[in-house]
């Protein structure tokens, strides 16, 4: 058993993730990329570090401990990409899931087969269409249609997107149309689209007034009363002191710009 396959041995659920994150390749290849760029990258830092040691006269034993924590770090950062990868596509197909859905829905209601269908949603537009490439790519391989639906459904990151390939495997076992099932499948995900909007509103007027307050009615009248105050004490106020206030005021603005980012619902409308 080689080196690289006892330590990814150590992460079981790391081929799903591979697989879930659409990242090709082994997990002991994984784990192999990780470990080299870990070490290379805190191997660059300790070196520099071992000539700052020299120039400063520290011990030189902190080049190896630097190394030593630096390598664990980039290392376990390397590995937890993987679930960077797998948010990103979830957030990635939930955005055009509702008209990938939609679009295959029509095919199949003009009387195409399921299987048809599928083929020309995967060549569609949209950044679903490419996750619908992966179902016909094993099908084209030789997987039953059945299987190929259900090591998707296993795959795919979206809850969304298992919504309706349930349906869609579902229906294929049983034997019983899929139109129907899978329009109520998409009016269930278009109802909690609506109350994704209706919360983020409910959000977007609180971090609003927050807003108002923090990064424009504090700041102004601060500013006004500071000036004022140090006009009539003589308080010599220099370029500095606004550079400071400047700069602690584009940090907030920074700051409620990503807030207002990341509350956005993950749709497109």
């Amino acid at each position: 058993m080689s080196f690289y396959r006892v330590i990814a041995s150590s992460f079981p659920d790391l081929k799903t993730k591979m697989r879930s994150a659409g990242i090709l390749g082994t997990p002991e290849l994984y784990v192999e990329q990780s470990f080299k760029g870990a070490f290379f990258l805190s191997l660059g830092f300790s070196i520099l570090i071992f000539f700052l040691s020299l120039k400063f006269s520290v011990s030189l034993l902190l080049p190896f401990f630097v190394f030593i924590f630096l390598f664990t770090m980039f290392f376990f950062l390397n590995m937890k990409r993987v679930d960077v990868k797998i948010i990103n596509r979830a957030r990635e197909i939930d955005k055009d899931v509702l008209f990938a859905g939609r679009f295959l829905l029509v095919k199949l209601n003009s009387g195409k087969p399921l299987l048809n269908s599928i083929i020309d949603a995967s060549n569609s537009y949209g950044v679903a269409s490419k996750y619908f490439k992966e179902i016909v790519r094993d099908i084209e391989l030789g997987t039953p249609m059945e299987q190929a639906l259900e090591n998707a459904y296993k795959s795919t990151p979206s809850k969304k997107f298992k919504k309706i390939l349930f349906q869609i495997s579902n229906s294929l076992k049983i034997g019983v149309d899929v139109t129907a099932p899978l329009e109520a499948t998409l009016d269930e995900i278009t109802q909690e689209q609506l109350l994704e909007i209706q919360r983020y509103g409910k959000k977007l007027n609180s971090i609003v007034m927050f807003y108002m307050l923090i990064a424009i009615v504090v700041p102004s009248l601060g500013i006004t009363l500071f000036s004022i105050i140090a006009s009539l004490v003589a308080l010599n106020i220099d370029m500095g002191v606004f550079s400071f206030v400047l700069g602690l005021l584009f940090i907030v603005q920074i700051m409620f710009i990503a807030v207002f980012k990341s509350i956005r619902p993950n749709l497109n409308i």
